[in-house]
């Protein structure tokens, strides 16, 4: 599955994510202004299934909407009530648990996925009604846990058998399968889709993506006051020194605008560990492909190691 990305996520790269194989998702934040919500959800439905009528041997995978359900979202009911009119099959809520959302979702058949960074939340989002957890682990982009992925899937294993995705540095397909192996559904995978075609994204960002590796990633809280995990190129560009953001006014940097120059995550970009593996700006469908092959050559490889043994 693919994470939504704030500012990076639209339609085409929803579209590309899901006729690949893939659920695609993006945040319904990135609409804008909320009227552009209907619109978008008009344009992936069509074609999604205009893809399935010329592919019916490949159809499309769903898609999914993220939305934001903490109470300073003031536009949640709004982007409630279009979710629920074009029924999205897979809705993904964040900063928050509330059983009104997932009963709406619910109404017309859809699937809650909540995404976590403990397992204390992970059993909140349970009981207040959501069907699945997405774990989010060190090492994911923008917004990240501190959490080891083996820990947190391991403790959420131990009394939750329902679906299960991980997020965290996942940007190959050994990777994918080591999700699996670990307990998880499936492999929640982002900063991989920053460096596409298709992505929102500046194209600075998309190269600054290609040029990085995990030790270019920077962790910090300054930006929104949320721990996260942002590239090292982004933030110098903005004239803050990296190595000594402990010393800068949180008030001078503001994702909602502030009274400072720079913003994440306009000029201070998310991005997760696991860049390494991005080579190249291309098209999300080669993403996915690669991603396939890996996942099928490492599976391969793990058999043959054990029928050697």
């Amino acid at each position: 599955m693919a994470s939504p990305m704030f500012l990076v996520s639209g339609p085409e790269l929803v579209i590309a994510q899901s006729t690949s194989g893939i659920i695609g998702s993006f945040p319904t934040l990135n609409a804008r202004p909320q009227a552009e919500l209907r619109a978008w959800l008009t344009k992936i439905t069509e074609m999604l299934a205009k893809h399935d009528a010329e592919h019916p041997e490949t159809p499309s995978a769903p898609y999914a909407a993220n939305l934001i359900v903490h109470r300073t979202n003031d536009r949640l009911e709004e982007d409630l009530a279009t979710v629920v009119e074009f029924q999205v099959p897979v809705v993904i809520t964040s900063l928050g648990a509330r059983p009104d959302v997932n009963e709406a979702v619910h109404s017309y058949g859809g699937i809650v996925l909540h995404d976590v960074i403990d397992n204390r939340f992970a059993r909140k989002a349970i009981e207040k009604g959501a069907d699945g957890l997405i774990a989010v682990a060190a090492g994911a982009g923008g917004h990240a846990g501190a959490q080891s992925p083996f820990a947190l899937t391991q403790e959420i294993r131990a009394w939750f058998d329902g679906p299960l995705l991980l997020s965290g540095a996942i940007a190959h397909g050994r990777s994918v399968l080591a999700a699996r192996a670990a307990g998880a559904d499936l492999a929640y995978v982002g900063s991989a889709f920053i460096a596409t075609h298709e992505a929102d994204a500046d194209a600075r960002y998309k190269q600054m993506v290609v040029d990085s590796t995990a030790s270019d990633i920077v962790g910090s809280d300054l930006f929104t006051g949320v721990y996260g995990n942002y590239l090292r190129g982004s933030i110098e560009s903005t004239g803050l020194d990296p190595d000594n953001l402990a010393d800068v006014e949180r008030k001078s940097v503001s994702w909602a605008g502030g009274t400072g120059k720079a913003k994440a995550w306009r000029d201070v970009w998310g991005s997760g560990h696991g860049i390494g593996s991005v080579d190249s700006v291309r098209p999300a469908a080669e993403v996915v492909d690669r991603l396939a092959q890996e996942y099928s050559d490492a599976r391969a490889n793990l058999l043959r190691d054990q029928l050697n043994r």
